[in-house]
């Protein structure tokens, strides 16, 4: 099985940023929010079952879901949130599996924001965390998104906490420096990880012929 480096931050840290910068090195990245964004798209199972729960209200005029109105129902409404969550992440759990088992390269990129919140990292090899201060996350998220600063103070309570996440991280990138600083611990990092997953080849082949 390929070797899985989880990668994982709070909102508005950068996450999207890094794992372009990991594959345009030629790792297969498999992002869960891009999956979940898919799956809201695209899935009429879930689409009915979205607007059922939330009226019309919440399709845009393409008849596409209205991601934004969609975002203030589920942060605004903690029942909300855990509803939308039992339904939708059954169905992104199945793809994203589906996606590594299918990744071709020695290692892979697995971006899950809620890695640590549904303790997702006991199933990876290694957990990188991108960082920044929680002054930057809410001001990026802010111009990013163009929500209001309650909202997005709402999505932090609803994360795990800055602290708890570096403490289980294996590796973490500081995504508030220079960005050529940034791009050479890209590089490094890609170059340990490969050494690590033809290591843990290496340990499998061993284990067959012993």
């Amino acid at each position: 099985m390929t070797y899985v480096v989880a990668l994982t931050g709070g909102i508005g840290s950068g996450k999207s940023t890094i794992s372009n910068a990991f594959k345009n090195l030629g790792i297969d990245v498999i992002d869960s929010d891009l999956i979940g964004k898919n799956i809201i798209k695209s899935n009429k199972t879930i689409i009915e079952a979205i607007i059922k729960k939330f009226g019309s209200n919440i399709l845009q005029k393409n008849g596409c879901i209205d991601r934004l109105t969609l975002r203030k129902k589920i942060f605004n409404y903690v029942d909300n949130r855990v509803w939308l969550e039992k339904i939708l992440h059954p169905y992104i759990h199945i793809e994203t599996k589906k996606q590594i088992n299918a990744s071709k390269s020695i290692w892979c990129l697995w971006v899950t924001p809620l890695l640590i919140e549904k303790k997702l990292y006991k199933s990876v090899d290694r957990i990188l965390v991108v960082d920044v201060p929680i002054k930057v996350q809410i001001e990026r998220t802010i111009k990013r998104d163009n929500i209001k600063k309650r909202l997005v103070k709402k999505i932090l309570k609803c994360q795990t906490t800055r602290k708890k996440r570096l403490s289980l991280a294996n590796d973490i990138i500081n995504n508030n420096i220079n960005q050529m600083e940034i791009n050479l611990y890209i590089n490094y990092l890609n170059l340990s990880y490969k050494i690590l997953a033809n290591k843990k080849i290496k340990k499998k082949h061993k284990k067959l012929f012993d």
